[in-house]
């Protein structure tokens, strides 16, 4: 007499479950897309580089550290390198920022 009770309490608990766990996916499936990625830098260059564009190139702030500078311009490089079929032209770019932000610009300004 037990165990049909039993078996009973047990396909209800798994009928609950089931009942849960389909309204958890769909709510998961409805949920809206965000993509995951960063949004690079959009835009043409200026002609010289100015710290701010630098900053965007990079994807970083102004004033960032040294270390976040050299991340950031690893992180792009990878993604935009001329031996993995990216542009020479942005990987001069992305160099010039680089640059630009370490104080090291060829144009006689100062960074700051």
């Amino acid at each position: 007499m037990v165990s049909p009770i039993i078996a009973g309490l047990a396909v209800a608990a798994a009928a609950y479950a089931s009942r849960y766990g389909i309204q958890a996916w769909n709510a998961y499936k409805a949920r809206p897309v965000v993509p995951r990625m960063r949004k690079f830098y959009e835009g043409g260059f200026q002609p010289t580089m100015t710290r701010r564009e630098a900053a965007l190139i990079l994807g970083i702030r102004e004033g960032a550290n040294l270390i976040k500078v050299k991340e950031a311009h690893k992180k792009v490089m990878v993604a935009n390198h001329p031996d993995a079929g990216g542009s020479h032209y942005l990987a001069s770019k992305i160099n010039e920022a680089k640059d630009v932000m370490l104080g090291k610009s060829k144009s006689g300004e100062s960074p700051f």
